[in-house]
């Protein structure tokens, strides 16, 4: 979260502290689509940054409504601000939605762990999402593309309801001008105006350019895209130990207290977001929400 440039401490909080949130400001609030939207968020206190991994969530809290959890969707490599891409869908969310600049928000974290984005350093790498689930890759796309010497090819297969849901439409056609990265778009349905692909995000797998026993896979989306998404990556032939999922539950605390994101033996604020495949496939089917 955030940290004071004159201590530099690295110590873990106190449980006490775990759940007392600090004070941010909003510094803009930008309409992505018509029910989703991105905060960017600045400390309070001065000399201080934020620092974070790609993958993690902040636990947000607006002041006399209520707490949500929401994942990092900026840059971990800038630390002047937090940037988190949302839908309103909630009392919270909704809320969130109508505060203006300089606008004080309550956020704990960082939490969770984050995608594998050094493990995945050689590598082919292949991120897969639907709808808001770009929204959490979006990190690693910055990290990779910072790093763009250090792996193999990259490809961002992304699905979405229809044309007007695609999410960061700018930086998505300043990535597809990128002559080291490949962008493949589908959408569920799609008017006459539309000439892209239509259809489910998986349709996109069996040709996308990478080499299967070579490649870490990131997904995120809804569950049942997941799980799909990852049983046609092994039909391509990766391994289940290199495709990587993010999970979403109903989280209170953050921190592994509350149990409300309980997955199996594992809790989802504590144990992930992030799972290997490998590890949480024999529950994923039986879990889907």
């Amino acid at each position: 979260m955030a940290r004071n440039l004159e201590t530099r401490r690295a110590a873990e909080p106190r449980a006490d502290d775990a759940m007392l949130p600090a004070p941010f400001l909003v510094q803009q609030l930008k309409l992505e689509t018509d029910d989703t939207f991105t905060l960017a968020l600045a400390p309070q206190e001065k000399n201080t940054e934020v620092d974070f991994q790609a993958g993690q969530f902040n636990m947000l809290y607006v002041y006399g409504v209520g707490e949500v959890p929401i994942s990092i969707s900026g840059d971990p490599a800038q630390h002047a601000t937090l940037i988190h891409t949302t839908r309103a869908v909630g009392t919270v969310t909704k809320a969130m939605r109508k505060l203006k600049r300089n606008s004080a928000l309550g956020v704990r974290g960082p939490y969770g762990t984050p995608w594998p984005v050094q493990h995945a350093s050689g590598n082919d790498v292949v991120l897969v999402a639907g709808g808001i689930g770009l929204a959490p890759l979006r990190p690693v796309l910055y990290q990779v593309l910072g790093q763009r010497e250090k792996f193999g090819k990259v490809v961002l297969l992304y699905g979405t309801r229809s044309p007007e849901d695609i999410l960061f439409r700018s930086e998505l056609e300043q990535w597809r001008a990128r002559f080291d990265l490949d962008v493949h778009i589908t959408v569920d349905r799609a008017p006459g105006t539309w000439y892209g692909n239509v259809g489910v995000v998986t349709t996109l797998i069996p040709k996308a350019p990478f080499d299967p026993h070579n490649t870490t896979a990131m997904i995120c989306g809804p569950e049942v895209m997941m799980r799909f998404t990852a049983l046609e990556l092994q039909k391509r032939g990766v391994p289940s130990d290199d495709i990587y999922v993010s999970m979403e539950r109903n989280m209170k605390c953050g921190i592994g207290f509350c149990g409300h994101c309980q997955f199996g033996p594992t809790f989802i604020c504590k144990d992930g977001p992030v799972f290997s495949y490998s590890r949480i496939k024999d529950w994923l089917a039986k879990w889907e929400i």
